[in-house]
């Protein structure tokens, strides 16, 4: 590819990890899009300078109001400092909405924000017809049926590992050719671990990932396996399969990324080192491929992959989504609304380590549970969730006394 980019990139979640990684695939293969936009959250203010200096964004959004007039203040240092005009810098959550569904046919928005505050951004990018390069999986389990309803053909394009190796896998594959799903697992820093080993886990060592470098909640996540559970229902969205038809396996080493079983019993594996550029490069650049982005397998060297069963009775994180999952009436959004309120519980002391699964099942078996019914939309999902909060929030409380 050459010449001046046509396409437009707005990213959503530029200070993150998956953000500053699609940044270095920019820098490195500026044909693929012009940034346009960025939405931050604004703990980071010299970062977001940085990028404005070295991508020159029309617009910056900084999603916590509070935050805003310090970033403001950075961006506005380095771009006098570079000589440059700094870019039109607005705030709040509603502005990011906006910045996402700014663009159209032929742009690209790469939703990396974490949680379920990044479903509305998700739907705004689909109503305005540009590509979705979709990092934020709880865009998908929290209001999957409103996504894939407002999606055209191949408008989401999925940007974690998994499920960009189950796409690729998938290429030119039928969807009767289907017989299951193989989501692999990396088993987190606590693979092996029984129940009882589990009970003082600190948050440190939660944070301890064997193979990725992810922030906070993706990484705790991956501790309890809620990523895992997470990343099935969304591949029950994204490829359009019930819930028992992706299978979860532990792969310690990372090179499988997900596998697609077909009607002949075939397998077809997607493999590559651990590293997130292969799914921002492909999401970015479909249909094309981007040369050398990553590293390749060295197939020289001997080496071994092992793939073992998920142990559910220590990690109950997957059984439980699929148990939301089949239930419906906004289960999932519950599931991931406690989680999320969990893991800042864990994080503050308030709560232990197996307090986060535990959590999220009191919630949903609590006899007065609210149901969404499909025609309440966002609004009724929202409502679901906001109730979800509290109530996690009250037992936290009840708890602590």
């Amino acid at each position: 590819m050459t010449g001046t980019p046509a396409r437009r990139l707005v990213l959503l979640g530029s200070t993150g990890s998956i953000g500053t990684q699609a940044l270095e695939v920019v820098d490195r293969f500026g044909d693929i899009a012009r940034v346009h936009g960025l939405a931050v959250g604004g703990t980071r203010p010299e970062l977001v300078a940085e990028q404005v200096l070295a991508h020159r964004p029309e617009h910056v959004v900084v999603s916590d109001v509070a935050r805003a007039d310090e970033v403001a203040a950075a961006v506005q240092r380095a771009c006098r400092a570079g000589g440059i005009s700094a870019p039109r810098i607005s705030a709040g959550q509603e502005e990011a909405v906006d910045l996402a569904g700014s663009l159209g046919d032929g742009d690209v928005v790469l939703n990396a924000i974490t949680g379920s505050v990044g479903l509305l951004p998700t739907l705004a990018v689909l109503a305005s017809g540009a590509r979705l390069a979709l990092a934020n999986k709880e865009s998908l389990v929290v209001g999957g049926h409103l996504v894939t309803e407002a999606a055209a053909p191949g408008q989401i394009l999925p940007v974690d590992s998994e499920h960009t190796a189950i796409a690729q896998a998938l290429a030119g594959v039928r969807h009767d050719q289907i017989d299951h799903l193989v989501v692999t697992a990396s088993g987190g820093p606590f693979r092996g671990k029984t129940r009882e080993q589990l009970a003082e886990v600190s948050p440190e060592q939660a944070l301890n990932h064997p193979t990725w470098s992810m922030g906070r909640v993706i990484t705790t996540n991956s501790a309890t396996l809620v990523n895992k559970a997470l990343e099935v229902i969304e591949a029950c969205f994204q490829f359009d399969l019930p819930e028992d038809r992706v299978q979860v396996v532990v792969h310690p080493q990372s090179i499988v990324h997900s596998m697609v079983t077909l009607v002949d019993g075939s397998t077809i594996a997607q493999a590559s080192p651990p590293d997130m550029r292969h799914a921002i490069g492909w999401a970015l650049a479909h249909p094309e491929k981007l040369p050398r982005l990553a590293a390749a397998l060295d197939f020289s060297a001997a080496q071994t992959w092992t793939f073992e069963p998920v142990d559910e009775d220590t990690f109950d994180a997957i059984s439980l989504a699929r148990a939301a999952h089949q239930e419906g009436g906004g289960a999932m959004a519950v599931y991931n609304a406690v989680n999320e309120e969990a893991v800042d519980a864990f994080f503050a002391g308030r709560l232990d380590f197996l307090g986060i699964t535990a959590l999220i099942r009191a919630v949903l078996e609590l006899p007065q549970r609210p149901r969404a019914a499909r025609a309440d939309g966002v609004t009724g999902l929202l409502a679901l969730e906001s109730w979800a909060r509290e109530t996690a929030q009250a037992l936290i409380s009840s708890q602590e006394r």
